[in-house]
């Protein structure tokens, strides 16, 4: 007999997935542990495995479906075995099924669409009268312009529009030949003309530097289709969840400013070394931001009250530092996580950084990949930004904030004003469990081993 095959629940918050692509086809011989179909959750872009054997008999989604979890997606049984595809129920409803409020919400539907449908007569016979007004007042404005415009010898009949559209076009009216009544130039030929290029002739006597004549309007496409772009299931919960955050925790913000320049020195010699290694014998290249996951790592083993989370009745410590940060993707971005970081050296982050940033990307995350963080590192100073707020990622009580790295003057111990490199780190707290003492020892702790990179490395 032939067994259904549900969307599971690949995440914790996961109420719908959409169906990628099948990696079977129907006919196909099937084992446990095959990939049947490629899942896109609110996370991440995931393999669904297979638990029975047999012959794939039907699919029952497509390809770009969205799937709620616990709905039948597939039926998998023995070669030449019958399937009828109209008998299956997923969590109780049938596929031909509406759920009673999809029943109302049709109903209301079609009640609309009645009641506009009788609107419409009524709708398109009260606007003749004022379509007809409309037109004794195009005649009355016809007959003004008659009078009013000129040029050269002959009269010529230009509507006040037209007009004005071709001042702002930069449109030259002497070579425009009117297509409305009575050769009158109107808006369509003033739009023809814009498209075909012909400016306005430059004029001696400009009334002022910045008229429509001196500097014409250019006209261009435009720089997007307009269009209703779908949610997917990862902006959405990405929405719902940074809503929850900002409305709902309590976030402060802590600021510091901090001397990069001996991390920069210290990372400058050791890529000097490591570049010129190959992979196989610890050839890396370390970033900026590697060194600042590794120092989170270890102020966070300082302080360990910055890593805990709100329990409702309780504040949750953690034992370990599971630093995440923040990789942005096409749906928005995701913060991968390196476990248990106050143990790994800096090389060590730095591999899992580059691997799990590219599996971000390529949105190959397994959920262990992705879940359990207990602090996060948003970094936006690759893009030039000096400073910003972050919103707290939930269940955590803090976010750093990194920006770019500045060359500024100083004043050195000595009084003197000297050339600097500049780090602006921002911390947004949680003030139900990070109080703005523990957030500054935080801060403290975490510029104490920016300014002595050296201490990372121990």
């Amino acid at each position: 007999m032939a067994t259904v095959i549900e969307m599971p629940k690949l995440s914790d918050t996961m109420t719908v997935g959409t169906l990628v692509n099948w990696l079977k086809n129907e006919g196909d011989e099937v084992t446990i542990g095959d990939a049947l179909a490629e899942v896109e959750t609110d996370k991440a872009t995931m393999e669904l495995e297979c638990f029975e054997e047999g012959v794939l008999l039907k699919q029952l989604a497509s390809a770009g479906d969205e799937v709620a979890v616990g709905t039948a997606i597939a039926a998998v049984g023995e070669k030449g075995e019958k399937f009828d595809a109209s008998s299956v129920k997923s969590s109780g409803q049938s596929e031909d099924t509406k759920p009673k409020d999809e029943e109302k919400e049709d109903d209301k539907k079609e009640e609309s669409e009645k009641k506009s449908d009788k609107a419409k007569p009524e709708a398109s016979s009260a606007k003749k009268e004022p379509t007809a007004k409309k037109s004794e007042s195009s005649a009355t404005s016809s007959s003004a312009s008659k009078e009013e415009e000129s040029s050269g010898n002959s009269r010529r009949k230009i509507s006040p529009l037209a007009r004005k559209l071709a001042e702002e076009k930069g449109v030259s009216l002497d070579g425009v030949k009117g297509t409305g009544p009575g050769g009158r130039v109107v808006k369509a030929d003033v739009l023809a003309a814009a498209e075909r290029g012909d400016s306005a002739p430059a004029t001696g006597t400009s009334s002022s530097a910045g008229s429509a004549q001196s500097f014409p309007v250019i006209e261009g496409g435009a720089i997007a289709e307009e269009e209703k772009i779908k949610v997917s299931s990862m902006r959405g919960t990405i929405a719902r969840r940074l809503l929850e955050s900002k409305t709902q925790i309590p976030h402060f913000y802590l600021e510091i400013e901090v001397n990069a320049a001996p991390l920069l020195k210290l990372r400058a010699d050791l890529n000097a070394s490591l570049t010129q290694l190959p992979p196989e014998k610890g050839g890396a290249k370390l970033s900026v931001n590697d060194f600042i996951m590794k120092a989170s790592a270890e102020a966070l083993r300082r302080v360990p009250l910055a890593n805990c989370s709100w329990g409702g009745d309780h504040i949750q410590q953690h034992p370990d530092a599971h630093v995440s940060f923040a990789v942005a993707i096409d749906d928005g971005l995701i913060t991968p996580v390196i476990q248990k970081a106050q143990n790994k050296s800096l090389r060590q982050i730095s591999a899992e950084v580059k691997s799990l940033a590219r599996k971000a990307r390529d949105k190959k995350l397994k959920p262990d990949e992705f879940t359990g963080g207990t602090f996060c590192v948003s970094n936006l100073g690759m893009f030039g930004i000096s400073r910003f707020n972050a919103i707290i990622n939930p269940p955590n009580a803090a976010i750093l904030a990194v920006g770019a790295t500045r060359k500024v003057p100083v004043v050195n111990e000595k009084n003197e004003i000297v050339p600097g490199e500049r780090i602006s780190l921002t911390l947004s707290c949680d003030h139900r469990v990070v109080d703005g003492a523990v957030g500054a020892q935080f801060l403290q702790a975490l510029q104490e081993l920016i300014e002595n990179p050296a201490l990372m490395l121990v």
